[in-house]
């Protein structure tokens, strides 16, 4: 969607796209742009290098005109009902947590208001937000997980009447609270040009990836839970000590001019993974993780384990530069609940393992349906779009039953993939397959287009194996490869020298 649009308000700040046609996150040129209050004098000025556009420091319920390059648009701020300094509620740069002076400043935050935190760098363990309420990090502030986890809070796998508040890889289990908490945090904002460090560098929280401590599992650094109508804008998040932003059973999300920074080497540090989420919108953030960019999930079944599943769809990403990490665009593995309705558009991809990931296996039962990506560019992607239905997660997966290619009967635990489209695809130095897709015998992925889907190949390419499954061969410069799976359209490839149409 080009053009120039506002992505989300705030009382004190906007994110805005400015996108020239054609464009998918970073801009052709430099675009100038002057921000100008209601009576005509300017404000602010810039320019503009990639498409998402986050300004702060505005006054509440005020009218604004933006003037760019590309054309102008009128703007206004939300209402603020009161502000609320941290500071003056004990929170101090000095003090070596400060989780508790942060829970006397949420309190005091009337509801609509704000939250702000003034420049500066605050240790903290985890804080736990509540609804109708902007937390505002200036920029300059920085909010930092401490490195002790003694006493960290646990948030428990249910409350007392059921209800689950989070999971791990799909499966209700307690979890170290994160460093944001929010539960049932309708109309939450959380904004600024502040950083958000969730402090996975320090401490322990790297060296026990898949294990318990204290009977409970990693924190991520933002966790929402049942929200609806959260807005995320303008932050950056880094040093996740496990998936940086996990929401979970969530409603008219907005993430936009993010940025989401992990060190490549750091276990299981997806960048936003939406789990049984409903309309989520996830335009112009920036990511350079240690997993995958993306995860859409929709939980995982377990023998006589299924009340918690329930489908994510209805997901618009946008604008977006994916870089390292394992897939840019993951669907699963943990999809029981099922995934649709996911649209993919104008990003760009830099040398992720895969491009778009579709991953499953036996056992996991709902369907992947209706995934669409459109005018995306790739950069040294080794396997642009990779879909899998033997993929060996979990510490079975690589036994008989689930790797088995003869056909398995065909029961609710059967998982389903189809309606998957790619056009306009370009892909630059690809080193293994332009595509791989391997199908269930007794549940073949079904409608997979292709359609003006073009790849380069990297000339140094070493082979390997593009899926993660048992018996699946290594290769290098591969086209097309289908096996159980109805795919229509072809790979067409080209030399970076060629006079081809631009991508």
């Amino acid at each position: 969607m080009a053009g120039l649009r506002v992505l989300a308000a705030t009382a004190r700040t906007l994110s805005l796209l400015v996108a020239p046609e054609g464009t998918r996150f970073a801009l052709p040129a430099p675009t100038s742009w002057t921000l100008r209050d209601a009576a005509g004098e300017p404000v602010a000025r810039g320019e503009a290098r990639v498409v998402p556009l986050f300004l702060e420091g505005l006054e509440p319920d005020s009218a604004y005109r933006l003037e760019t390059d590309i054309g102008g648009l009128d703007l206004r701020t939300l209402p603020c009902t009161g502000l609320i300094d941290a500071t003056d509620f004990g929170v101090d740069t000095q003090s070596p947590d400060n989780a508790e002076a942060l829970g006397r400043a949420i309190a005091a935050v009337p509801t609509g208001g704000t939250l702000r935190l003034t420049p500066g760098r605050y240790t903290s363990g985890p804080v736990f937000l509540k609804p109708q309420m902007t937390l505002h990090l200036a920029e300059g502030a920085e909010l930092a997980a401490k490195a002790d986890r003694t006493g960290w809070p646990i948030l428990p796998e249910r409350t007392a009447d059921g209800r689950v508040l989070g999971t791990w890889e799909g499966l209700p289990e307690p979890c170290f609270a994160a460093l944001l908490t929010a539960i049932d945090c309708y109309g939450l904002a959380i904004t600024g040009r502040g950083v958000i460090d969730g402090g996975g560098d320090r401490g322990d929280w790297w060296h026990w990836a898949k294990e318990r401590r204290d009977g409970a599992r990693r924190p991520r650094t933002l966790h929402l839970a049942h929200c609806n109508g959260v807005r995320l804008t303008g932050l950056t998040i880094r040093n996740s000590p496990s998936w940086t932003l996990h929401p979970y059973g969530c409603r008219q999300l907005h993430a936009s001019a993010l940025r989401i920074e992990n060190p490549p080497d750091s276990p299981n540090t997806d960048g936003f993974n939406p789990e049984s989420c409903e309309a989520v919108e996830i335009t112009g953030v920036d990511f350079s993780v240690g997993d995958d960019c993306i995860a859409i999930k929709a939980g995982k079944r377990a023998p006589g384990q299924t009340d918690h599943l329930s489908p994510t769809r209805d997901v618009r990403i946008s604008h977006c530069r994916m870089q390292r990490g394992h897939g840019a665009v993951v669907l699963g593995s943990e999809m029981s609940g099922g995934i649709y309705d996911v649209e993919i558009a104008d990003c760009a991809f830099n040398a992720t393992d895969r491009g778009l990931r579709l991953k499953t296996r036996r056992g996991r039962g709902g369907a992947i349906e209706g995934v669409h990506m459109r005018n995306v560019e790739m950069w040294d992607v080794p396997t642009p779009l990779a879909i899998n239905g033997f993929y060996f997660c979990d510490p079975d997966g690589k036994e008989d039953w689930v790797q088995n290619r003869a056909p398995a009967p065909v029961d609710e635990t059967t998982p389903v993939l189809r309606g998957i489209t790619l056009s306009n695809v370009c892909a630059h130095g690809v080193s293994l397959a332009a595509a791989a897709v391997l199908g269930l015998p007794e549940a073949p992925i079904e409608a997979v287009r292709l359609q003006d889907f073009r790849v380069s190949y990297r000339p140094d390419a070493i082979a390997d194996v593009p899926l993660m499954a048992l018996g699946v061969e290594a290769v290098r410069h591969g086209g097309l490869l289908a096996e159980n799976a109805e795919v229509s359209g072809t790979v067409t490839c080209f030399t970076e020298d060629e006079d081809v149409a631009p991508c």
